[in-house]
């Protein structure tokens, strides 16, 4: 009974995302979850012979950890990683196969290498309340300059991931590159045992839908990058999700060489982000545009909003001459509840563009945000340095170069058409700069802003 009952939900699961429900058990070919036999050709025979009868499951149950090298999905194949059970990375890096393509950031290819990669396949499912364990610690021998992805997904299309646990990868949790119809649901991703543990990474991707997910990161949780000009990534949707990281909450650029367009990110929570909740940067020569961020409450989260545009060269495959630039333009940030009053004084909106490059039509509206204050006089009479390409060199351009920013609520320069609405500032402290700082911005639209429960008058704002 308890069989038939489990096949019936393997079946309910399985027809509901329009896959053939034909199971293949990774122990019906060898493999055991003990954590220590090496199960990859295991595996790979189960998948393989899943893929030459036209696709099904392969299922991994029963407890216990299957630990395995890489192993390569094909199409139509879904791997059900039941509750209770593990699919566990190799500790020894020789496991891991030089045939899965490569990281698409400059200096970064000792994460060449993964534990689960696809290409040019479709319709790929991993699912199931089971875990998928990148064992990434790091130790003195194991996992310092030499650390794995865990998956990597190229030219694929038709995915889900949903329900699963992902945990201490040891570097990117994923990469999808240059694929299309996308499924991320009800799936929990913590990175924290090594540095550089990004969440999902979707480069040049298509029709993308992340929903109902949590993460804990090292780095960001979910970026979206193109690092081809001709991939663009467009058609994102982002809902219901929780978000914790050591650098970023949601990155959106800095891999930018193709376009950026169409990209709604709502229903979200983040929480203790220590470099920013959404970091949107545009440096390669790609165009950015069309993005709505609603419905996002923050709490210790160090720059709810940072921008950038820029020149800069990040991917491994840039040509050497930094790309013209071209646009980055209207975004909608609204209804947002923003608690920054444990952090220190630099917790405001950050947006700046170049003098002859400026980012274009921004509405920030319905926004309550708590900081600290705190800051002098000294602090409001600082020029924010203005960083040329040349000046930049090999860094990418993030906060540690800005300092300390001459307002408490937002900071703008260089824009060209902002509409601020209903946003409101407190301060737990007494702080000598204003609320707002406008730097070479022309069509300020609309200016309806509150600080510590009065309203702004427009007298007390500049444009220099």
């Amino acid at each position: 009974m308890k069989t038939f009952v489990h096949i019936s939900l393997l079946l309910f699961n399985f027809i509901s995302i329009g896959i053939s429900a034909k199971t293949h058990s990774v122990t019906d070919f060898g493999a055991v979850s003990d954590g220590k036999v090496l199960n990859t050709k295991y595996i790979q025979k189960a998948i393989d012979q899943c893929f030459d009868e036209g696709g099904g499951i392969v299922l991994f149950s029963g407890g216990g950890k299957y630990l395995t090298g890489t192993i390569y999905l094909k199409d139509n194949v879904t791997i059900y990683i039941d509750n209770g059970t593990t699919l566990l990375g190799s500790r020894k890096y020789s496991d891991y196969a030089t045939d899965t393509h490569k990281n698409m950031y400059k200096n970064e290819s000792h994460m060449d290498r993964c534990l689960i990669y696809a290409r040019d396949a479709s319709s790929i499912a991993i699912v199931g309340n089971g875990t998928i364990d990148g064992n990434g610690h790091k130790s003195d021998s194991v996992f310092v300059k030499e650390r794995p992805m865990l998956m990597r997904f190229l030219n694929c299309r038709n995915l889900h991931v949903n329900n699963v646990n992902i945990i201490n990868p040891a570097s990117w949790t994923s990469a999808w590159l240059y694929c299309d119809d996308i499924t991320v649901t009800g799936v929990k991703i913590q990175s924290r045992v090594n540095g550089n543990g990004d969440g999902l990474d979707f480069d040049g991707c298509t029709n993308v839908r992340v929903t109902n997910c949590s993460f804990d990161n090292s780095d960001d949780c979910i970026c979206l990058q193109t690092s081809r000009v001709d991939k663009p990534c467009r058609d994102i949707l982002i809902s219901n999700c929780i978000f914790s990281s050591k650098w970023a909450g949601m990155r959106i650029g800095l891999l930018s060489r193709g376009d950026f367009s169409s990209v709604s990110v709502t229903n979200c929570a983040f929480r203790n982000c220590n470099d920013s909740g959404l970091k949107i940067q545009m440096n390669e020569g790609g165009e950015m545009k069309n993005m709505i961020f609603s419905n996002l409450v923050m709490e210790n989260v160090t720059r709810p909003v940072f921008m950038t545009f820029c020149q800069q060269r990040a991917c491994v495959d840039s040509p050497i001459e930094l790309a013209p630039m071209k646009a980055m333009h209207h975004f909608i940030f609204q209804n947002m509840l923003i608690d920054n009053s444990k952090l220190d004084k630099n917790s405001a909106f950050f947006l700046t563009g170049l003098p002859k490059n400026k980012i274009e039509n921004i509405l920030i509206s319905n926004v309550q945000l708590v900081v600290s204050g705190g800051g002098s006089m000294e602090d409001a009479n600082l020029t924010v340095k203005e960083y040329t390409p040349e000046e930049l060199g090999d860094r990418f351009p993030g906060f540690s170069l800005i300092g300390t920013i001459p307002a408490y609520g937002i900071y703008a320069r260089n824009i060209d058409g902002l509409t601020i609405h209903n946003f409101s500032v407190k301060t737990v402290q007494p702080d000598a700069r204003p609320v707002v700082k406008f730097d070479n911005v022309i069509n300020l639209n609309e200016i309806d802003i509150f600080t510590n429960g009065k309203r702004f008058k427009n007298s007390q704002y500049k444009v220099d």
